[in-house]
This record gives C-alpha cells, sequence and structure tokens, in this order.
C-alpha cells in the first residue's frame, strides 16, 4: 500500500452490530496504516481491538439489557444519537465509513447523513442487502424512497457482489463508478481451540456414525428452514443414521412461523433425529456446531450473500446452498459445497444425498483443509481492507483537491 493510502484516517460507524464482521475489517484496516475510529458498542472492544496503536475504539452504541424496561433501552437509544452527533462534530476524521445503520434507519438514510455532509465528511456506505424490506416482505414506498436518498447522498457504495452492484445501478439510479465491489470477509475472529470433531460431537449428543446437517443463524422466513425440514423428512424416512441440527433462535418477528417449523418437527417420525438449538448462540458456542457438522446447508428464497456461508468455510465445512443470489459464485460445486433449485424440498433431498456419497464428503478432513486455505485466498481481511483503502485512498484525494479549490 503505497504512503498515501497508509495516511488517510476514517470513522468506521458500526450500529453496534455483527462484531465480527465489524473487528474484522477494522483491525486489517489499522493493520494496514490506516488510522481507524471505531465506532461501536462495549461487545466489540476486545484484547484485539484495544492493543492496536492505530485503532481508537469509541464505545458510542447503547447495550441493552434483557431485562431492561422499554423507556430505558429508548433512552440508551437517543443517548448513543446524541453521542454519535457530538462525535461527527468533533472528529477530525474526513471519511465516515457507515457498515450499518443504528435504529431510526429513515433518520439515518436521510436527516443524520445531511447533517455529516454539512459537516464536510466524504462518506462510504457498505449495503450488505440492497433493500432489506423487499427481502423480508415489508418493502413500502417510504422504504424504497429513503433508501434513494440515502444511495444519492453517500459518496461511495460498497458492495459484495456483482449482482448487488446491478441492482443498485438498474433499482435505485445509482453511477457505476460510485460503486466498488468489496469481498465478504471471513469469520477469523470466531474463537477456535484445539476441539476436534469427534470431541464436538460427544457434547452434542451426537455419534461419529451420524451423518450431520447444520442450519445455524437466525431463524427468518426468508432462511427457508421449513424446506430443509421437509427435505430432511423425506432423507430421515431412508437414513436412521442422519441427523438435522438447528442451531439459532428466531427473530421477534418470525416467531410464527418458527413454532409451526416445530410442530411439523413434533408431529413427524423424524423428530429423534433432530436436535433443536433454537437460541442465540454465543460466540464461544459457534465451533463446537460447526466442527460436529458434516455439512451446513443455506435452503434460503431470498438473498444477495450470506455471511453464515463464510463462517462456515472458516471452518472449513462444506456448504449446499440454493442457487440464488450470489451463491453460484461462492461455492465451487464438487470443492466447497453443492447448489440446489430454490423453494424445492426434492432437490434439496437428492443433493444432500448426492454429498454424503460424493469424495468430498469421503475424504472431509483432507477438503477441510482445502476449503480453509481457499476462502483465506479469496476473501480474507487483508483483501476486503485493500480495496476498501483504495476507496478511502481516492475520497481522501477528491477531499484534498476540494479544500485546496
Amino acid at each position: 500500500m503505497n504512503g498515501q493510502a497508509t495516511s488517510v484516517r476514517i470513522a468506521l460507524f458500526t450500529g453496534g452490530i455483527d462484531k465480527h464482521y465489524a473487528c474484522g475489517l477494522s483491525e486489517s484496516l489499522a493493520s494496514s496504516g490506516i488510522v481507524v475510529d471505531l465506532i461501536c458498542n462495549a461487545e466489540m472492544s476486545t484484547g484485539e481491538t484495544q492493543n492496536l496503536p492505530r485503532l481508537n475504539l469509541y464505545t458510542i452504541y447503547s447495550t441493552p439489557h434483557l431485562y431492561q424496561s422499554k423507556l430505558r433501552k429508548f433512552l440508551g437509544v437517543v443517548g448513543a444519537y446524541a453521542r454519535i452527533l457530538h462525535y461527527a462534530a468533533t472528529s477530525s476524521a474526513p471519511i465516515f465509513h457507515i457498515l450499518w445503520n443504528y435504529k431510526f434507519r429513515f433518520f439515518d438514510r436521510t436527516l443524520l447523513l445531511i447533517y455529516c455532509k454539512l459537516l464536510g465528511k466524504e462518506i462510504v456506505f457498505t449495503a450488505h442487502n440492497i433493500n432489506k424490506g423487499e427481502r423480508d416482505g415489508t418493502d413500502s414506498l417510504l422504504n424504497r424512497v429513503s433508501l434513494r436518498i440515502q444511495y444519492r447522498l453517500v459518496d461511495h457504495i460498497l458492495v459484495h457482489t456483482p449482482k448487488m452492484k446491478e441492482q443498485l445501478v438498474q433499482t435505485f439510479g445509482v453511477r457505476d463508478e460510485k460503486i466498488t465491489i468489496v469481498p465478504f470477509g471471513t469469520y477469523d475472529m470466531v474463537p477456535q481451540s484445539a476441539l476436534t470433531g469427534a470431541e464436538a460431537r460427544k457434547r452434542l449428543g451426537l455419534s461419529c456414525a451420524n451423518r450431520t446437517i447444520l442450519f445455524f443463524g437466525h431463524i427468518a422466513p426468508y432462511k427457508g428452514i421449513d424446506l430443509l425440514v421437509d427435505a430432511f423428512a423425506r432423507l430421515a424416512a431412508q437414513h436412521q443414521d442422519y441427523r438435522l441440527v438447528i442451531a439459532g433462535g428466531p427473530m421477534k418477528e418470525s416467531e410464527q412461523h418458527w413454532q409451526q417449523v416445530q410442530r411439523v418437527i413434533e408431529e413427524s417420525a423424524m423428530r429423534e433425529q433432530v436436535l433443536e438449538h433454537g437460541r442465540f448462540i454465543d460466540d464461544k458456542e459457534i465451533e463446537l456446531y460447526f466442527k460436529a457438522a458434516d455439512v451446513l446447508v443455506l435452503p434460503y428464497t431470498h438473498i444477495f450473500q450470506s455471511g453464515v456461508l463464510f463462517m462456515s468455510y472458516t471452518f472449513g465445512l462444506p456448504v449446499i446452498a440454493t442457487d440464488i443470489g450470489s451463491f453460484s459464485r461462492d461455492i465451487v460445486e464438487g470443492f466447497t459445497g453443492y447448489l440446489c433449485r430454490p423453494n424445492d424440498p426434492i432437490d434439496l433431498a437428492k443433493i444432500i444425498d448426492k454429498y454424503f456419497s460424493s469424495e468430498m464428503f469421503k475424504n472431509i478432513d483432507e477438503q477441510r483443509l482445502k476449503i480453509k486455505s481457499f476462502i483465506q485466498a479469496s476473501h480474507s481481511w487483508d483483501v476486503a481492507a485493500a480495496r476498501t483503502s483504495e476507496v478511502y485512498d481516492r475520497l481522501s484525494k477528491h477531499e484534498a483537491n476540494r479544500t485546496n479549490n
């Protein structure tokens, strides 16, 4: 990286979510020479983030507690916004990079951005979802208008796939040169110990003879857990050694959907072959599931890209996913996993069976090592940070030219 790029100072706004992504990117940026103000919550204040000389932690976002009243939670969020406004007004960082918006999305997309622009800041925004409302079935005119305003106000937009870039251009009229594709980083921040696959299985009550399928992450309708349960019911009737592990709880708005899926499991013959851990999975527990499993399944019906896929690759675990979004780019069939038709539990069952008959599964220990090497070469945080810093460099030159003129 050249000297100009390493002299850049940026503020990285995390929205107080996805610690793994925020810390992975901020640490790589800081290690490359960029001065980073990490606007975070207390959870992101780890040993690694505290010890990097160019990484400054600003614990601004509220961290609500489980038994807090609604009023206290609301006051905590309002207080966080007050701290954000104060930081923006007093910060010397010329570039603000927003990874995620905070709680009041319409305010964040409009008035907050206008405030930062009036302060003379160059703004980078990472669009992890181009239109989350469309994905979740909650889209509205107000949602689309506010998104259009946000994409117009920011100076540059980072996306993870060509399809996301295409939607920004076609649906929201964003200029092609305003968008940069940056790979989704690996989940190196997830703790990994010397725990073996056999030990992980034992802790979950699985045997080494079980062929274990993992569904991991928050449960929502678009993630297709109902389709996986349908597919697994077909497989379980023929294979007594198959096991399905569901690790992750429902979002608040998805509780009814999850209850319906649970009823299907309980009322079927496969119930003894399904392990339900329908709750939030703590960081320290994540490796337990990915080391115990033989394959991760992502039966999504709508997605551009999934962080869970890259988490799986970080553990070297193959993935079976529906052929939507960028999964056809991220999955090398026969090497890192397989694709199946979307919304088709029969085809999903067929592909799961195909996987357990494949050389990939027969040589799973060797394959895990190959997948780990593959993902480090293509999606390491150093790669993501290098492309991101190129955007900072261009914006800092633009800011310098504007100041000189």
